[in-house]
């Protein structure tokens, strides 16, 4: 079981470069960070899968108390905790690997709020391969919510956000080829009908990171890093 566990390790850390690591530490909040990710790796024990996506989660349970949420379910803390050690084969090794290195690629996110969700959306290549619906959330919303709404903030109170940067969670495609986004950080966007550009994505919703940006006459342009393209959207939640 050890060989096999660290099978999983090696898997996750290889797609890392150095630039990868080093955000790791380039601020004094990524504390908790390094901490729900040093859990996580820990639950490479775990044979099941299912089992080992409650580690995972409990797992977050460091940057949930950095933000002062509700701690998470006492079976997931536990396991988190004490992993338990496989008895069997360990379950979908590729799979885990894929969620802990889209973890590890979370740390782009500089607030932290957005930085869990991330996390959280990581999993839904394991949630797709247990048919579970998409990743939970934390329910807290960041100071990107009003971002691409039709409501006036009050300057004095609400910061300037030029642009929001999230994690897909789930896309569709209409019969036109027009799509509609889901992100991590619960926010669903619309490519505007009658847009030239088509996207083109394949692979699961996670593996894809949306960035969000002001376009001319008080439009949004929505891009995927590493991907072809820049999509006329409105959000419509």
């Amino acid at each position: 079981m050890k060989d096999n566990a660290s099978k999983i390790l090696r898997f996750a850390l290889i797609p890392l470069s150095a630039s990868a690591w080093g955000l790791l530490s380039i601020s004094a909040c990524a504390a908790p960070r390094d901490d729900v990710m040093s859990r996580a790796l820990r639950c490479a024990t775990i044979g099941d899968s299912r089992v080992w996506l409650d580690c995972y989660y409990g797992a977050a349970q460091p940057a949930r108390v950095a933000l002062g949420l509700q701690p998470a379910p006492p079976l997931q803390l536990t396991l988190a905790m004490s992993p338990p050690t496989a008895t069997g084969p360990l379950q979908n090794v590729n799979v885990r690997s894929e969620v802990l290195s889209g973890a590890y690629r979370c740390n782009g996110h500089v607030d932290d709020r957005d930085w869990l969700n991330c996390y959280y959306a990581a999993a839904q290549p394991m949630r797709a391969i247990l048919r579970l619906p998409p990743a939970p959330q934390t329910g807290i919303k960041s100071s990107t919510d009003k971002f691409g709404l039709a409501v006036a903030p009050k300057p004095a109170m609400e910061k300037k956000v030029d642009h929001i940067e999230s994690r897909m969670t789930s896309y569709t495609f209409d019969k036109s080829g027009i799509f509609t986004v889901t992100l991590a950080n619960g926010e669903v966007w619309r490519q505007v009908p009658g847009d030239t550009s088509y996207a083109y994505w394949k692979k699961p919703a996670a593996n894809y990171t949306v960035q969000i940006s002001h376009g001319f006459l008080g439009s949004y342009n929505l891009e995927v890093p590493n991907n072809p393209g820049m999509f006329k959207v409105r959000r419509v939640h």
